[in-house]
């Protein structure tokens, strides 16, 4: 896959509409009750017997918030009280010993992700029994080839801090930084000064953090081109392995906080297409790779190289570079998959999973298992998605399916994008185009069986391509 991609506004207002991010196929619209503890149960006990045990994944969701980031559309709960961590964890270490006595212990972590809500709304004695907690009840590597990060708020953190979470092994962090500018962090209740994050990016280096990455949303309230070109200036000056880049999606009847944005205050569609231009041109320019969506690395990082030798994939945490894990998710409304067959997402509701806990039961609240068709679509996504092409032939082969006759409706409805240069298709073969790259969601979108079951207002909950 070249890594060249092109901004064209005019393409990107034609294609800008609402979709799927495909963390996953099929997407969480398709995940039912019906299917909950009982089959997760059965399908992490079989995935102990394959011949080869893989390697396993974590996903550890803290929720807590001290304050609402008004942009946010995460699954979080805002309280300033400190106690309602401790009866969190104390919940957590249950869970992790019901998923723990599932696997086998000879099955390594090589992934461990934090997420939130903050994860350092935690103290570093919570964190560090977390963690221990965690070694203690799954095999955890010593060594520096895994992969073990944790989201931080860059106001929750001091240079002590960083140094007993990399005493915890943790070895990339990724910090929330949006806009650097005072007004927009005014207008999305986030005030942190410049000075404070760069201390934290600076100091994450110096206690050995192998990877910083830095988000950024394009789009908030009161943006400007000048001043989030300022703020990209200065990431980049900073030089973070990744950078994260992402759309604002107003949708203030999905998320409650969105309400406290004024309505005067919200980006004009123009000067936003334009913050993403500035931000592509910038980056590249800067010798980032773009690899897909929002995401850029330098050459060296692990993104990169994995898009370049063709083992990119695209899993529940986005662009990630390691495929064929068991994904375990821990905490309120986490989500997992078992093998090739099976998502689960916990209750997202805090009572409703404490409930479950608390009566000996795994909190799954709903999921779905994979047909084949679901599975040959998934790769297919995924190719577009990571490779940015897809030999048809050897993918026939690969699923025993005669390509161009089963997507044949598909192949049809590529006409357009073909037509506006976003995709190639020569005998044999799918090739995403620099143009399409930016917009290969919309051609993933064609390869959806189930987008014609999704009502208007399903739809809607999707955030926009762009």
């Amino acid at each position: 896959m070249g890594v060249e991609v092109r901004f064209d506004a005019t393409m990107v207002r034609r294609y800008d509409v609402p979709g799927p991010r495909y963390t996953s196929y099929p997407t969480a619209p398709q995940f039912s009750e019906a299917l909950g503890e009982v089959a997760y149960l059965k399908a992490a006990r079989a995935s102990n017997d394959d011949p080869i045990p893989g390697s396993l994944s974590i996903y550890v969701h803290v929720p807590f918030c001290t304050a609402p980031c008004f942009y946010c559309g995460c699954t979080r709960i805002i309280t300033r009280d400190q106690t309602a961590g401790v009866r969190y964890l104390s919940r957590l270490q249950r869970e992790i010993e019901l998923q723990a006595r599932l696997f086998d212990r000879d099955r390594t972590v090589d992934q461990l992700h934090f997420g939130g809500g903050t994860p350092t709304f935690l103290s570093d004695f919570e964190l560090a029994e977390l963690m221990r907690f965690i070694r203690h009840s799954f095999s955890l590597r010593d060594d520096d080839s895994c992969e073990y990060s944790i989201e931080v708020d860059p106001r929750t953190v001091d240079d002590a801090r960083l140094a007993a979470i990399a005493g915890q092994g943790f070895n990339r962090i990724s910090l929330g930084v949006q806009d650097f500018n005072l007004e927009v962090q005014k207008a999305v209740n986030r005030i942190q000064p410049r000075e404070d994050v760069l201390a934290v990016m600076s100091g994450a280096r110096r206690h050995g953090f192998r990877s910083v990455s830095v988000d950024l949303i394009y789009g908030l309230p009161r943006q400007t081109e000048t001043g989030f070109a300022q703020t990209l200036d200065e990431v980049i000056a900073a030089r973070p392995d990744r950078v994260a880049a992402y759309s604002y999606a107003h949708l203030p009847q999905t998320f409650k906080g969105q309400k406290q944005i004024r309505i005067e205050d919200l980006c004009p569609p123009e000067v936003k297409l334009a913050l993403l231009g500035i931000t592509i041109d910038k980056l590249t320019s800067a010798g980032y790779i773009y690899i897909g969506m929002d995401h850029f690395a330098l050459p060296g990082d692990e993104l990169s190289v994995a898009l370049a030798d063709g083992t990119l994939q695209r899993n529940f945490q986005g662009y990630s570079t390691r495929a064929g894990l068991d994904l375990i998710g821990l905490g309120m409304s986490a989500i997992g998959q078992v093998g090739d067959e099976l998502y689960v997402q916990n209750y997202r509701l805090l009572e409703d999973w404490a409930g479950a806990i608390d009566v000996g039961r795994l909190p799954v609240w709903r999921g779905h298992r994979l047909s084949r068709e679901d599975r040959i679509r998934r790769a297919v996504i995924q190719d577009l998605m990571c490779r940015g092409r897809l030999d048809m032939r050897g993918f026939g082969e690969r699923f025993e399916i005669d390509f161009e006759s089963h997507f044949a409706a598909e192949l049809s409805s590529l006409a357009p994008l073909v037509e506006d240069g976003l995709l190639e298709i020569a005998p044999g073969r799918l090739a995403v185009t620099p143009l399409g790259r930016l917009l290969v969601r919309a051609i993933a979108m064609r390869f959806d069986a189930y987008l014609n079951e999704q009502s208007n207002g399903e739809m809607r909950r999707f955030s926009r391509i762009v």
